[in-house]
């Protein structure tokens, strides 16, 4: 490999140490299956774990997991997407192959048809553990998975990914179509090194030229986002299924190029994607924190896909999947606007878990400079002016989020962005009244990180009659951004 140096072990910021014996494979599947399915450096490690463990005793492997397996015999059925993912794993390998040979070529010839755009996610992690299973029931060995991440964040060094291809070229053996196209997706953040393109083209695998050359490009292009209101005047919530018509600002995406090279599941995710084209069911736990790590790269798309299913937390009263929004914001990818969208969504979330998963996405994206303030008020402000968000629940998830040290900035760059065009609309009668603790919150964080400056609109509220809270808190702010400087938390 030209020097490229050894792969080592799964290493990685924040990966947990390999599994390696079968009852610690077991532990952790048992473990795993029985929570949420865990996280994703977790959740990768044990089907990594799986792999290797089948290869060196398969026997002793099917014997470990065959008590996990059964113990969800019946009716008992896990409570994530996640878990339900390992236990079809636990299963297929906890027996003895029933059809031992490789992998058919061209695929295995189950009929697919592309049903609902907003798969596109699930629909990769869905066919990478399909794949895996039908390996296991074949009884096929492989050194390792290719798709397993490199960082805790999804991410797979393109490096690490060619050394194992290096050790599949090595053993004889072909990388199943999805768990390379996986791989592949999880390798982005700009062109990989000459070094490690150029060991790739060296491969003589016959996937070593698609490798290369996507490795060489820098992987999965970022598309264009188009954002979009829902059309019609908004309307209240419908008595018989809960929608909110004309509430709701969403974001496509323009197609990408390349998808004939991966499996025929993978292809929703190269299509344009038209956010206003309902689907014909419930998205249902897809709003998972692997749906993030499946492209790291990629949380636009991710965020753009998944949307709807996050808006409904805020204007349904929907819940679950609280650690999406942090798995979003800790993506390495560029954050734009459906990682915004979906950030104001969560911050109006109607349940306390929702709105606490999304202060905490907003300080991460704010920590690692990621947070567009003016992106984020801009959409709440949009948003609660069309009644989708309620600003008590926005205001308490901003409170929240302007607790810990440095909070305060990051909250007061979000409300100097929403405060403009709200005040606006009062003034304008679009909005009967400010919601004062809203105002009191921006004052707060004003004072906290020696803000100062006009604001539009603030002096006309705060030079109104009368001592309601709105104008009261109106003064404040205005004294505050007019005051001495005051350091920042």
């Amino acid at each position: 490999m030209n020097g490229m140096g050894g792969m080592g072990g799964m290493g990685g910021e924040g990966m947990p140490p390999a599994l390696t014996a079968p009852a610690d494979v077991a532990g952790a599947a048992e473990e795993l299956i029985a929570g949420d399915g865990g996280s994703p450096a977790a959740y990768e490690g044990l089907l990594d774990a799986v792999v290797r463990a089948a290869g060196r005793d398969r026997a002793a492997l099917a014997a470990a997991l065959r008590p996990v397996a059964q113990a969800w015999a019946g009716v008992r059925r896990p409570r994530t997407l996640a878990a339900e993912r390992l236990l079809a794993v636990v299963r297929s390998a906890a027996e003895p192959p029933a059809e031992p040979g490789p992998r058919p070529e061209g695929g295995d010839g189950r009929p697919w048809l592309e049903t609902c755009q907003h798969e596109a996610v699930h629909l990769v992690l869905a066919e990478r553990i399909t794949e895996l299973c039908a390996g296991l029931r074949r009884g096929v060995a492989v050194p390792m998975l290719l798709a397993t991440p490199s960082r805790a964040d999804g991410a797979v060094d393109p490096r690490e990914l060619v050394m194992r291809l290096t050790e599949y070229e090595q053993a004889g053996v072909r990388p199943g179509p999805a768990d390379l196209g996986q791989a592949l997706l999880r390798c982005g953040g700009g062109p990989a090194d000459t070094e490690v393109v150029g060991a790739a083209a060296e491969l003589t695998l016959p996937e070593g030229p698609r490798i290369a050359a996507w490795l060489g490009r820098g992987g999965l292009p970022q598309p264009e986002p188009a954002v979009e209101r829902e059309p019609g005047a908004p309307q209240p919530p419908s008595r018989r299924r809960g929608a909110r018509v004309g509430r709701r600002i969403l974001v496509g995406t323009a197609a990408l190029d390349g998808r004939g090279d991966f499996p025929r599941t993978f292809w929703p995710l190269f299509r344009r994607f038209e956010p206003l084209i309902g689907c014909n069911h419930l998205l249902l736990g897809h709003r998972e924190r692997h749906a993030a790590a499946a492209l790291p790269w990629h949380p636009e798309i991710v965020a753009a896909r998944l949307l709807t299913e996050v808006a409904a937390a805020a204007d349904q009263g929907g819940s679950g999947g609280p650690e999406f929004l942090p798995a979003l914001a800790q993506s390495p990818g560029p954050a734009g606007p459906a990682v915004h969208l979906a950030l104001a969504y969560g911050l109006g979330a109607a349940q306390e878990p929702d709105r606490a998963a999304a202060a905490g996405a907003l300080l991460t994206l704010a920590g690692r400079d990621r947070l567009d303030g003016a992106l984020l008020g801009g959409e709440l402000a949009r948003l609660l002016l069309l009644g989708t968000l309620k600003p008590a629940a926005v205001t308490e998830s901003l409170r929240l989020a302007a607790q810990p040290p440095g909070g305060g900035r990051a909250v007061w760059a979000v409300l100097a962005a929403a405060l403009p065009e709200l005040l606006s609309a009062v003034r304008s009668g679009a909005l009967p009244r400010l919601h004062g603790p809203l105002l009191a919150l921006a004052a707060h964080c004003a004072g906290a990180c020696g803000a100062r400056g006009p604001l539009p609109g603030l002096d006309a509220l705060a030079g109104q009659p009368g001592s309601s809270q709105p104008v009261r808190e109106a003064r404040r702010l205005r004294n505050t951004l007019a005051g001495a400087g005051v350091a920042c938390e």
